[in-house]
């Protein structure tokens, strides 16, 4: 058994198949697959299940998996580690980015274009996906540490949490509908929204969850009728009449002109909350250490919430 062939076997997992392995790995096909079977042979079990569309790991493979990544990021880690010595910082580090996580409060590409400049050695992979799938990615070690949206004010068991952004969630809504007639002022209480078409961000994020939790405590299940990924477009399916957008307050509904009018969600209120996520035993590799120690310094630190009366 050699580290390669675990790189080899991991690259396939992670990429679902063996032509774009191959290509991340700049190898000829032929030969990753051979290199892969020499492996199951050595073994004595398949590790790969090939009867699908995408190659997923089979039992066998998904017990193998998490050793293997030990394998591999312990010896990147004896490389990283000389190198840190010489000076020389160098590996892979992955990043996870919930959507529109950072907004207009944190450039991440001249953040990452700086860290370029001062670690060129280092490759640094960028990932989107929703919150649930990267806090699991984390924990496995997959990603290396994740901003991410979350309902929940304290991390769970193996991650360590640093806050960003803390804001109240609210309605936008055309001008013209019904729900103003409703409102209190600038806000609305979380019970007039029973029963009426919502637009939301996926299952999985952070917002959402924070959704249907207050929803919950409030006797009913929210009624989502759009998803969107992007809250600039949950704001442009609102501004159609299409729904009531639940959005982070402070989003920038400029681009929409008067097209958007907020409420602020009370009775009870809801917060958004995107935090800087890492394992709590912290990072595996050097590289990854010093990303998340320079993030931490460089994202901004939300205000405190005002005090409730």
């Amino acid at each position: 058994m050699e580290l390669r062939q675990l790189r080899y076997l991991v690259t396939v997992v992670e990429e679902g198949g063996f032509t774009r392995a191959a290509a991340r790995l700049h190898l000829a096909q032929p030969g990753l697959s051979a290199q892969i079977r020499q492996l199951e042979n050595e073994l004595g079990q398949p590790l790969l299940d090939r009867s699908g569309r995408s190659v997923t790991p089979t039992e066998v493979g998904r017990a193998v998996l998490p050793f293997a990544r030990a394998a591999l990021a312990a010896a990147d880690a004896v490389r990283e580690t000389v190198d840190a010595y010489t000076g020389l910082l160098r590996g892979r580090v992955t990043l996870g980015l919930v959507s529109g996580a950072t907004g207009h409060t944190f450039d991440i590409a001249a953040f990452l274009a700086d860290f370029h400049e001062d670690h060129p050695s280092v490759e640094v992979a960028l990932t989107e996906d929703t919150t649930e799938r990267m806090q699991a990615a984390l924990l496995s070690g997959e990603l290396d540490t994740a901003l991410l949206g979350t309902a929940e004010e304290v991390p769970p068991p193996g991650a360590a949490f640093q806050l960003v952004i803390d804001v109240p969630l609210v309605a936008a809504v055309a001008p013209d509908h019904p729900l103003l007639d409703r409102a209190d002022g600038a806000s609305v209480p979380l019970a007039d929204l029973r029963d009426r078409p919502l637009i939301c961000l996926p299952r999985g994020t952070g917002v959402r969850a924070a959704l249907e939790r207050g929803c919950a405590r409030a006797g009913f299940r929210p009624r989502v009728t759009f998803e969107a990924a992007a809250p600039q477009l949950l704001a442009q399916l609102a501004a159609r009449g299409l729904g009531i957008a639940v959005l982070p307050a402070g989003e920038d509904d400029s681009p929409l002109g008067g097209q958007l009018r907020t409420l602020r969600i009370d009775q009870p209120e809801m917060r958004a909350r995107v935090v800087l996520a890492w394992r709590a035993a912290g990072p595996s590799s050097p590289a990854a250490r010093v990303l998340l120690d320079r993030l931490r310094k460089s994202l901004p630190k939300p205000p405190s919430p005002p005090a409730e009366v």
